[in-house]
């Protein structure tokens, strides 16, 4: 089926960087857009950033101009690089992927695990 393994997440000082990346599995699903999401405790999940498999993007206010998402269709995997990281933005960072089943012309949204991601100020 679809599998999506997320890597990258650590502890970091404020100011520094990270790079997220997830990889999505699958062998008989088109992966469309992508996207990361983060929760932080006691809070909601939120959209960090997508991008589509033509490469638009979309990030959400608190982390434009500091975070780049991008994409290797060939690999199936998406970045999340993470640059002037604030303490703010410590959180659990969740991969999603859009997926359709081109026989069965059916879409499904899957989830990552998370990976954690604690910035020290």
């Amino acid at each position: 089926q679809v599998q999506l393994v997320e890597s990258g997440g650590g502890l970091v000082q404020a100011g520094g960087s990270l790079r997220l990346s997830c990889v999505a599995s699958t062998t008989s699903w088109i992966i469309n857009t992508m996207g990361w999401y983060r929760q932080a405790a006691g809070k909601q999940r939120e959209l960090v950033a997508t991008i589509t498999s033509g490469g638009s993007t979309n990030y959400a206010p608190s982390v434009r101009g500091r975070f780049t998402i991008s994409r290797d269709n060939a690999k199936n995997t998406v970045y999340l690089q993470m640059n002037s990281l604030k303490s703010e933005d410590t959180a659990v960072y969740y991969c999603n992927a859009d997926l359709l089943n081109p026989s069965a012309y059916v879409r499904q949204n899957y989830w990552g695990q998370g990976t954690q991601v604690t910035v020290s100020s």
